[in-house]
């Protein structure tokens, strides 16, 4: 097993690798056409990079066909494998604190008057609607999904959807409370 941890971008790529040997063009469409940047910001420029860290890592090993002009094919390393299962458990059976600009906005609530406040309320709750309806969309485009994919759009919905009772449950609270001076 490996205790070398890895960023989310990296285990993203070394999860791709493991289903198959890739290139980077191939790995940039693979995210696109899944989606998934809607779970992990990866770059298109950074793909490279991120196969860089996973081949000096020993997580991958790269091969470019003698004699041709084809592109570097990365695969999997067992010790690659040994840290993917490990640390897409760890990122299954555990939770990461979120820093949502919901909660910088609101510890910030004083600076404001009540309108402005109320009405940073309002938009953020007609922005988390706006995101909800693109992603049961994008959703519903990419059909079929897999489970496991369609369970990963149920769970940003789900957050989507909590998110949108907080504002809400939020919004009518302060619009009721005495305003601090």
């Amino acid at each position: 097993m490996s205790n070398e941890e890895v960023t989310d971008a990296e285990l993203l790529v070394l999860g791709l690798v493991a289903e198959m040997p890739r290139h980077g063009y191939q790995l940039e469409q693979e995210i696109d056409a899944r989606g998934m940047r809607e779970w992990t910001p990866i770059g298109f420029s950074s793909i490279y990079f991120v196969l860089g860290k996973l081949e000096s890592k020993r997580f991958v090993k790269a091969a470019k066909p003698a004699g041709t002009k084809s592109k570097k094919t990365y695969t999997i390393t067992k010790s690659g494998q040994n840290a993917l299962i490990q640390q897409a458990r760890t990122a299954l059976a555990s939770v990461r604190p979120t820093h949502s600009s919901a909660l910088l906005g609101m510890l910030h609530w004083p600076a404001f008057t009540k309108r402005m406040a109320l009405d940073a309320l309002r938009a953020r709750r007609k922005s988390v609607q706006t995101e909800i309806e693109r992603l049961e969309n994008l959703r519903l485009d990419r059909q079929p999904l897999p489970d496991f994919v369609d369970a990963i759009f149920a769970f940003s919905l789900g957050q989507l959807r909590a998110e949108a009772q907080w504002t809400d449950d939020t919004l009518e609270y302060m619009k009721h409370k005495p305003w601090l001076t």
